[in-house]
């Protein structure tokens, strides 16, 4: 049974994200003093008095423009990054939101006081005969705790008086939240399979985890910079559940601009942290370029299994019966690859190939959970040593002593030797690749930690 839904919905800029990050209790939304800043739902997992639910963060949502006829279409050269821009988007993914939900919270701001946009958000949430719970927020001060009692005109019940910034009031606005929330059974030990989709900006990453999803899950738009925050979405195939994480485009380090910029990368990188494997997105028309080798930078640092998808396949013009693979020999070479990265070659747009990615990425992880028997390892070493010893340094002779698996999630080895100081990087390469030739690893990173006997 899934976890119960609770929906943040608003107007624009009532401080939404701000309490979003405290009732999940840590920063995820980007909060910003600007309107429009959240675009796409954003999920995060709260819990209260022994209650889990889920906690949606939604776009504000602007009736008046989204109920005008549409603009005349401009040119894509003259689009521009405003919150007017996605208004119907951020509308829509805001519905479906209060569809999923189990109650919805609407927020109003005590410091504006009731206005029509309330109001008109309010007439939204009527019809759409969800549970509601009313909070004023930005109330930090006894005058404005006491005018919030105008939220009454909106008939949806008492308000909440609460400062998200400062967290007074939102203890009653949780019990009023898990009032309304179904219970559910405790759920089993987490046994998810986190996929951080990343990349540069406008290389497809959200057009391909609809296709994945097979819905439109996240805004997808042609201007660089949509996604904003990083977004999971869970599903569930063939019995395993996966979480999704969409991403906003890395640039590269001292390329990304102040604000909201800086804070979307910084999401980025902290999805890369926290997923099992990171797709690494690129852009088959533009080629391999600097941006993608600083994205790559950042998943080889984290030390997480990766697999390369090349979008757009089929936007390639000219293709020869070699593109694959000279394309993927750039990648080897320009991205540092070696050959246990896989390299998938896709179109979003037309599914091509995307149903192939799901699989891939369950047999990585596979891998990368998978651990070597310590006999089994001590065996492979003792015969990679027995056909080429290590070179003598300094007119002494490496001695391989004993080995073991210390980790999983990524394998790490540790490895006894003599003198690790005459453990030259060529020759741990050349264990590496003896253990992938008997354990593949697929797409994930080895560890050899080279050890003294005394170090233990």
């Amino acid at each position: 049974m899934r976890k119960p839904i609770a929906a943040l919905v608003g107007r624009p800029n009532v401080g939404k994200s701000t309490l979003f990050n405290r009732l999940v209790g840590q920063r995820i939304a980007i909060v910003e003093d600007e309107p429009g800043t959240t675009r796409d739902r954003l999920y995060g997992e709260s819990e209260w008095t022994g209650r889990a639910f889920l906690l949606v963060d939604t776009g504000g949502i602007d009736v008046a423009a989204t109920d005008k006829a549409p603009q005349k279409e401009r040119r894509p050269e003259t689009l521009s990054l405003s919150s007017r821009d996605f208004a119907r988007e951020i509308r829509a993914q805001a519905e479906l939101a209060i569809d999923e939900a189990d109650v919805v919270v609407l927020l109003v701001d005590a410091r504006d006081g009731l206005t029509e946009a309330d109001r008109d958000v309010a007439d939204l949430l009527r019809r759409s005969a969800r549970p509601v719970v009313l909070a004023a927020n930005k109330a930090d001060n006894e005058a404005r705790r006491n005018a919030a009692v105008e939220f009454h005109e909106l008939g949806l019940g008492e308000p909440y008086v609460i400062s998200a910034l400062h967290g007074t009031g939102t203890g009653d606005l949780l019990d009023a939240i898990v009032a309304h929330i179904p219970v559910v059974a405790e759920e089993p030990e987490d046994t998810m399979v986190r996929i951080a989709i990343v990349g540069r900006p406008n290389v497809g990453k959200s057009s391909l985890v609809n296709a994945l999803l097979q819905e439109d899950r996240v805004i997808v738009s042609p201007i660089p910079g949509t996604t904003r925050d990083a977004i999971d979405t869970e599903l569930l195939w063939e019995g395993q559940e996966v979480v999704l994480i969409d991403t906003a485009g890395i640039r590269r380090r001292g390329k990304v601009e102040s604000g909201v910029e800086k804070y979307s990368v910084l999401r980025a990188i902290n999805a890369i942290q926290r997923a099992d494997v990171a797709l690494l997105v690129l852009d088959a028309t533009a080629g391999v370029i600097a941006q993608d080798a600083h994205v790559a930078e950042f998943i080889l640092e984290a030390r997480k299994s990766v697999a390369v998808i090349v979008n757009k396949w089929d936007a390639v013009e000219d293709k020869a019966s070699d593109s694959v693979l000279a394309f993927t020999r750039q990648i080897r070479e320009q991205l540092r690859f070696l050959d246990y990265v896989p390299v998938l070659f896709v179109s979003a747009l037309t599914r091509q190939r995307v149903s192939k990615i799901l699989p891939l990425v369950t047999e990585i992880v596979e891998q990368r959970r998978f651990r070597i028997p310590t006999a089994e390892l001590n065996r492979l070493l003792r015969q990679a040593v027995m056909e080429h010893p290590a070179p003598n340094r300094r007119g002494r002779q490496l001695k391989f002593l004993y080995a073991t698996q210390a980790e999983t999630s990524p394998p790490t080895f540790v490895v006894f030797v003599n003198d690790r100081e005459l453990v030259h990087f060529t020759y741990a390469r050349y264990l590496e690749n003896r253990i992938r030739a008997a354990y593949p690893f697929e797409g994930t990173p080895l560890r050899l930690d080279f050890r003294e006997r005394r170090d233990t």
